[in-house]
């Protein structure tokens, strides 16, 4: 069932049509979050937050858009707004290793590499750390990023090229060593 239907089942009253949705839609807002959160039990109560803003401002949502273009600019602010509200911005405890089991099976890299990577992405400012995220590790397009961020798909590509190229600087000495 498409989620425009679902959203009208919703806006009826529908208890099913909730789960429905929240089934469809828990797990790519969970990566979202475990990402951007670098902590399970963190990224799942921002989960859980977003599911609950997103039923609560349902009636908010217009269709001019995709619901989960909708969906993903409410994950991002709730994201965003828990992480400063926590003060952990980008404070991780655990490493790349960590996001393993979200369905991403990383290669065997040297782990001065790895440290190294996970240092250079935190440095990020947080503009392009978090477009860097969301489109080269979870797989959004710069419009779904645009909209989930409210700027121009322009300025998407841009932060991701400028994070990208901080990150080849930051590494270039593994240049020769592992080529992608």
């Amino acid at each position: 069932m498409d989620d425009q239907r679902l959203v009208e089942r919703i806006r009826a009253g529908d208890r099913a049509a909730q789960r429905e949705l929240y089934d469809a839609h828990v797990d790519r807002v969970y990566r979202l979050a475990y990402r951007m959160a670098g902590e399970d039990a963190l990224a799942r109560d921002l989960t859980q937050d977003t599911f609950v803003r997103v039923f609560e401002k349902l009636d908010g949502f217009r269709g001019d858009a995709a619901f989960t273009t909708w969906l993903h600019s409410v994950a991002t602010s709730v994201v965003l707004n828990g992480l400063r509200r926590r003060k952990r911005i980008r404070s991780r405890e655990r490493d790349i290793e960590a996001a393993r089991h979200v369905g991403i099976t990383p290669r065997r890299a040297e782990p001065d590499l790895k440290r190294r990577l996970t240092e250079a992405v935190d440095a990020l400012p947080e503009a392009y750390r978090t477009v860097l995220v969301m489109h080269d590790l979870e797989g959004y397009t710069h419009r779904e990023i645009a909209a989930a961020l409210d700027v121009k798909q322009g300025t998407s590509k841009a932060r991701l090229s400028r994070a990208r190229a901080r990150l080849r600087i930051e590494l270039q000495d593994f240049a020769e060593e592992w080529v992608a």
